[in-house]
Parts: structure tokens; sequence; C-alpha cells
């Protein structure tokens, strides 16, 4: 198939072609990152502008390396070190980089819905590097890569994601990539952190961690998102951890295999 899209801005309008194509793509890329000169000029001549509003650390660096090993220019622009501290707003952030011509903008907002506002306003391509708790597309590409890598295939396992599934955008992208592609996902945490809706999409939704772990072919652990949460969703750390912490004694009654 061919890319279409101007834009990645989330997983839940791709097709599972699509998915799959990225996927696919990823794998012949790899095999260039395991090389001694691992650089090819597929973005030569193209400059990529990492706009992380929101603070981070692996993700930035991760998309700075894959650019750079693309042959493109890059250039970092975080919120500390720029005019939002003296309140410009995201559409005037937009018409600069426009003026730069920038050909590709990574972004990463604590707002939901900034990189799908960026492609509107912008003619440049938008990826999108999490956005508040919304998405994170690229993150979800990742897991599923690995699923794949790891297990053989994504179709038939038994996903089990444990934890603070509300405010997580990184569930949300996982939850939509893993169904379409026929993985059996299960939902498991408190019941004030897993949103009952996404039974309707087709999750199993349990708030005992045993069930969730006893069948799974993988197990994703969600950290808490203290700085998205608007009040108290659960009495204690101290009794989260209790009833939905892995140790050694949980995961022994896993899968031998398990992911």
């Amino acid at each position: 198939m061919v890319w279409n899209r101007k834009d990645l801005l989330d997983i839940q309008s791709l097709t599972p072609e699509e998915i799959n194509f990225i996927l696919d793509t990823a794998r012949a890329f790899k095999a260039v990152c395991l090389r001694p000169i691992k650089k090819v000029p597929a973005l030569r001549g193209k400059t990529i502008v990492n706009l992380f509003v929101e603070p981070s650390t692996r993700t930035q660096i991760s998309f700075e390396l894959a650019a750079q090993r693309l042959t493109a220019d890059v250039v970092n622009f975080t919120a500390e070190a720029s005019s939002f501290r003296k309140g410009e707003t995201l559409r005037d952030t937009a018409r600069n980089l426009e003026a730069l011509n920038a050909d590709i903008i990574v972004i990463r907002h604590s707002a939901a819905g900034a990189p799908h506002f960026l492609a509107r306003v912008l003619k440049a391509s938008v990826i999108n590097a999490g956005d508040g708790a919304h998405e994170h597309p690229t993150q979800a590409l990742l897991d599923m890569f690995t699923m794949q890598e790891k297990k053989g295939r994504i179709a038939g396992l038994n996903v089990s994601i444990i934890g603070d599934i509300l405010y997580s955008r990184v569930a949300r992208s996982n939850i939509w990539g893993l169904l379409k592609l026929g993985a059996n996902v299960t939902l498991c945490g408190p019941p004030t952190l897993v949103p009952p809706h996404f039974a309707a999409l087709g999750c199993k939704i349990t708030h005992v961690l045993d069930e969730a772990i006893e069948n799974a072919d993988v197990i994703m652990l969600l950290r808490i998102q203290h700085e998205r949460q608007r009040r108290g969703m659960f009495p204690s750390l101290r009794e989260y951890t209790s009833l939905y912490g892995i140790n050694a004694e949980r995961l022994a009654k896993a899968k031998p295999e398990v992911l």
C-alpha cells in the first residue's frame, strides 16, 4: 500500500492495513539501526521540529535520534525556553513554524487535541507524540511492534492492560490498535480508573488482578497519572499496590512465556 496521510495524529482513525504498513516499515528500518553506519538519506533536506510543550525524556530523544538517522535536520523546541512562557498561543507558534518552512512537526502537549489543531492550520506534516489523556500513537505502535517481534503475531493474543486506564493516553492508543489487529484486550484496575464504556469496544473489564493475568500472553503495566488526576482515585498507594502491583508470586500464575 501507499501512505496517503499528511499526519499521524492517532491510532483510532487508522485502518488495520495502515497500522501494519507502519509496523512493516519500522521492521525494515530496525535493520538499519543494527548496522555499523546507522544512517539512510530518506529525509535528507527535510527539517523536523520537535515541539515538546509537555516535558519528555525518552520520547523526545527517540524522535531526535530517529530524525538524525534518517538524515533530517532537527530543531528541538521546549516550552521552558520559548515564547510560551511569555504567553504566546499555540496558534501563534504554529504560524511561526509555518514561516520557518518546517516539513514535519512532532508535538507533545498537555491539551488533548493540540496536534489535530496544528494539522488543520499547517501545511507541514504533524506527528502526535502525546496529547493530554487522549492518545500516544507512536508509543502504541512501538508496543505493537514489540509484541509482533516477540510473539510473532498480534491477532489472537490475550493482552492485559493494568493500571490507570482512565488517564492513560498510552492505554487508549494501544486499545484501538490491538483491537484493530485482532487481539483480545482485558483492562484491569480500580473501578474509578477503568471506564466501563471500553466494554462496548470489545474489551473485557475486570477489577481482579489474578483474573487479568492468568491467561495473558502479554501484560502491560501502566503508571498512575498523578499529574492528570483531579481528585483521589483510590484510598492509598499502599492499597493500590497490594491489589494491582505485580510481584513474583502473582506473575507465577501467568503463562510461563508471558511477555
